[in-house]
């Protein structure tokens, strides 16, 4: 991860490297131990800050979150977080010449980078910045505040889920947003594969209460719903808490289903390019990463209807069955599995060329430069 600056560099030596950029994640530092979407993200996003031409330097590792809704961790936080900003403006060192936050919400909000960015006096940013009216009451109220300053505070915004656009715009912050789709690095591109019998099936997802519960639970019923004339295998790489209900659901199945445990993510690019299809119904699905990763694999991919899946997916998936409708989740298993190798290439030209690092980091390069060099004229056509 990228360190904090030597605060002996000369001056003149400064002056000649890239402009820095102040970066932060308050759900979770990008160097956490325990990985995560969320984690993933933020590593994704140092890479195309730097790929963009810019020096991100992680200036804190101060997790703002609070998942249970107690006023006095939320007081307790932002305490931590001004004694975060006082470091911060006495820290010794070339200045940044921008403040970027990724993800400020509810429950993570930003409590340090409107303050740090006021004081060193420097633009200030935020990605998948999401507001909820509701939370103003209840227990997290004080964090819901909070995170409504930081984004009234920001100069820019960069929205990447269509859920978080409408209460965004309906806060008056349409001048200041800028679409950044969610990205993956999609590496080289992946050798054709053969046809295989019987059908690849592969999930590569969290095994935990909520809306991943969900998905395994319609996940089983689509593979019920295939019929004895349907030849297919599943491996599912994944651990968590709800392990033994999502090995009760599968066990009907078999030895068609083998559940891989938790896998070094280094493995799960060899695993997709090794599938036929990934298959994940994506209850509740924020960016919907695992579908991102396929489709730069060449998987082609079979989820289910909602706004994630539609923003994520390649025009040639759709359109996408509809939420719990087993019968439907099966079909899409069959369509796709008759068309997997011109699914593959759509799928994987589809990543290239909206979900890829270099385009992310062309959407930051175009947008940050001129803030955080305000003598660099914006590029023409935007």
């Amino acid at each position: 991860m990228p360190a904090a600056p030597d605060a002996a560099t000369p001056p003149a030596v400064a002056a000649r490297r890239r402009p820095r950029v102040a970066f932060h994640a308050p759900m979770k530092p990008p160097d956490h131990p325990t990985p995560s979407g969320d984690r993933q993200i933020a590593r994704l996003t140092l890479r195309a800050l730097e790929a963009a031409g810019f020096e991100p330097i992680v200036a804190s590792r101060l997790r703002s979150l609070d998942m249970a809704g107690d006023p006095a961790a939320q007081d307790r936080l932002i305490r931590e977080a001004e004694a975060e900003v006082a470091r911060i403006r006495a820290a010794r060192g070339p200045r940044p010449s921008l403040w970027f936050t990724y993800h400020c919400y509810w429950k993570a909000p930003d409590l340090i980078g409107p303050a740090a960015a006021r004081a060193l006096g420097i633009p200030y940013v935020i990605s998948e910045p999401s507001l909820s009216p509701r939370r103003r009451d209840g227990p997290w109220a004080s964090f819901a505040a909070a995170a409504e300053r930081a984004i009234a505070a920001a100069d820019l915004l960069f929205w990447t889920t269509a859920r978080d656009r409408p209460a965004l715009e309906a806060a008056g912050c349409g001048p200041r947003m800028v679409h950044l789709p969610a990205f993956v690095d999609t590496g080289p591109a992946p050798d054709p594969r053969p046809a295989a019998t019987p059908l690849r099936l592969l999930t590569v997802a969290m095994m935990r209460d909520g809306d991943k519960a969900a998905s395994y639970r319609r996940l089983a019923a689509a593979l019920d719903a295939l019929g004895p004339e349907d030849d297919w295998t599943l491996d599912v790489i994944g651990d968590g808490p709800a392990r033994a209900e999502v090995a009760s659901l599968l066990a009907p199945f078999g030895a068609r289903v083998r559940l891989l445990g938790p896998c070094d993510p280094a493995a799960i690019r060899p695993a997709m390019e090794a599938a036929d299809l990934l298959l994940w119904p994506g209850v509740g699905e924020g960016v919907g990463l695992v579908w991102l990763e396929a489709q730069a694999a060449g998987l082609p991919v079979v989820a289910e209807d909602g706004p994630a899946a539609r923003a994520a997916l390649a025009p040639a998936l759709q359109p996408l069955p509809p939420p719990g409708d087993a019968a439907a989740m099966a079909g899409a298993i069959r369509v796709a599995a008759t068309r997997r190798a011109e699914l593959g290439r759509a799928v994987r030209a589809h990543a290239e060329a909206r979900h890829s690092l270099a385009s992310a980091a062309a959407i930051l390069h175009d947008t940050l430069l001129p803030l955080a060099n305000p003598s660099t004229p914006p590029p023409s056509g935007r």
